[in-house]
């Protein structure tokens, strides 16, 4: 009874994907068209960055790691899509961003030390450190860079290591009891900072692999019996897990224990149902004002995060069960593309670099340079909690 959610999903599964072929002159025109207004958000002191805007505020600014996450996101879009070789002005613009990532780890609000209960450096962490991992993977580190860009990578997986929840593993930007005390892991953080850490082994950097374990095991941790990932935490009676509020979770999830080889086809599979059935329930959310309303507690940021998650999760999946489920994602997109070829799911103008990103990079993902897997050493699955004694 404890999988009957789990089941019914994968039961669907024998349905074929009903949705027209993929339109590949539509797809390049709308990436081609992301591109371009990418480039034009560009903004800074200097240039370079591509800030993610919520009502968080720090300061009464837009929080660091929100500038440094977003960058990273839209460089990792500019990097990605097609015909990057041949485009000298998005070749530009990623040295750019590339320098402001670099440069951020000498802002003071960047140091490893959190003293709140919210905080979102993490982001920057993340998202930072993998977007400089990829400019290595594809060797576009700009030259002026080579000495600074393995300094940043350290410095954010330090930061990563900093911010890890003790005794139990993965990450949380949210954390009531402290930065240093026990506390739920988020999924969606979890994720993406493994994925992140995935990158950067790949790139030719130092990684922990306790670390990775551990961060494993949390994200194991998250899911429930029903398939879907709780928000925090690990699932319990009062918090069992609702898949139609889950879907952008479970995707990312599923696709990062899957890179880890923890991870199965049919989940994979339930998780993407789990997206297409549900889509509604996330889409009721986009670019509303608040944040975690009812009836799924699913906030505004998560529309686009899902997405792209979901083109992952698509790409690691059989060759033969691909191509259906890319045109389904891409009616999805299409739907909910703006008049002007911007995607945003927030109220402010500014996030249309976030949303925008998210979506090129859905598109991009089936010619897209596949994510880094992770192997773990043997003696790394036996990792011990960190600071198991709090």
């Amino acid at each position: 009874m404890t999988r009957l959610c789990l089941l019914s999903l994968v039961s669907l599964l024998a349905l074929p994907c009903l949705a027209e072929d993929v339109d590949p002159e539509r797809d390049a025109l709308a990436v081609s068209k992301g591109l371009e207004l990418l480039l034009s958000m560009e903004e800074g002191e200097h240039q370079g960055e591509w800030p993610y805007e919520g009502v968080y505020r720090v300061r009464g600014e837009i929080p660091i790691g929100y500038r440094v996450g977003g960058t990273g996101i839209v460089g990792l879009a500019l990097l990605e899509a097609p015909g990057f070789d041949a485009d000298p002005k998005r070749q530009a613009a990623i040295a750019r961003a590339a320098a402001f990532v670099c440069g951020s780890i000498e802002h003071p609000l960047m140091v490893h030390e959190f003293q709140s209960t919210y905080d979102v450096r993490g982001w920057g962490y993340a998202y930072g450190a993998m977007f400089l991992a990829r400019l290595v993977k594809h060797d576009r580190v700009p030259a002026e860079l080579a000495e600074a860009l393995p300094q940043a990578v350290a410095f954010f997986v330090q930061g990563i290591a900093a911010t890890e929840i003790p005794r139990y593993g993965g990450w949380n930007y949210a954390r009531r009891a402290g930065f240093d005390k026990p506390g739920g892991q988020s999924p969606f953080m979890t994720g993406g900072t493994l994925q992140a850490l995935f990158e950067v082994k790949a790139a030719g950097f130092e990684v922990d692999p306790g670390l990775v374990t551990r961060g494993l095991k949390a994200l194991e941790y998250c899911r429930a019996p029903n398939g879907a990932f709780v928000y925090s935490g690990i699932p319990s009676t009062r918090q069992p897990g609702e898949v139609p509020g889950a879907m952008g979770r479970m995707l990312v999830g599923e696709a990062t224990l899957a890179l880890a080889g923890r991870g199965d086809e049919a989940r994979m599979k339930a998780a993407l149902e789990a997206f297409f059935t549900h889509w509604d329930e996330l889409d009721k959310r986009r670019a509303k004002n608040g944040t975690h309303e009812g009836p799924y507690a699913v906030a505004p940021y998560y529309f686009y995060f899902a997405h792209h998650y979901a083109a992952q999760t698509i790409e690691l999946l059989p060759e033969a069960l691909r191509a259906g489920y890319r045109a389904r994602l891409r009616e999805k997109l299409y739907s909910v593309q703006l008049e002007d070829g911007r995607w945003n799911d927030r109220v402010f103008p500014r996030t249309a670099n976030y949303g925008t990103a998210m979506s090129v990079l859905a598109l991009s993902m089936p010619e897209s340079t596949p994510p880094a897997t992770w192997t773990a050493p043997a003696a790394a699955e036996d990792a011990e909690p960190k600071d198991a004694e709090k």
